[in-house]
């Protein structure tokens, strides 16, 4: 079952649930998705889908840290709840052991003179695409460039 599936299930079931904020979501992820089908032509792939839901889960992620800066934590605590709704649609997040294992691997892999930041997150973005946050990844990244 694609995500586009299972996402128009859930829709139904919150609706009979009458949950609001499940289903205002769910609508709002729909919506992305049309947006996304009409600006390609064409259906959109599992692949396609995916990248949309992650999309909406960085844009909440991005609300809830703006909201919480000004004070408005009944909004973070309503973003803080859709992005945990959308995280649901996504496959397992790795660990923070798991990104470390694979940074060590990509900087063990590239040339001692060619080891920055830049060039460590290109070599495990691809690895790590859809599986972790890019923002952990850049952080991991970080701590393993100064201690090495």
């Amino acid at each position: 079952m694609s995500i586009g599936d299972r996402i128009a299930a859930d829709l139904k079931d919150a609706m009979r649930a009458r949950d609001q904020v499940r289903l205002d979501t769910l609508r709002s992820v729909i919506s992305a998705f049309n947006y996304r089908r009409i600006e390609a032509g064409a259906e959109l792939s599992d692949a396609d889908q995916l990248a949309v839901v992650q999309k909406l889960v960085k844009q909440r992620s991005d609300s809830i840290e703006q909201f919480a800066k000004a004070g408005r934590h009944e909004l973070a605590a309503k973003e803080t709840r859709e992005r945990e709704i959308l995280l649901g649609y996504l496959p397992a997040q790795k660990s923070d052991d798991e990104i470390r294992a694979a940074v060590r691997e990509a900087v063990a892999a590239l040339p001692p003179d060619g080891r920055n930041q830049g060039a460590v997150m290109k070599a495990v973005l691809p690895q790590l695409k859809g599986l972790a946050d890019g923002n952990v990844v850049r952080r991991i990244v970080v701590e393993e460039l100064a201690s090495a």
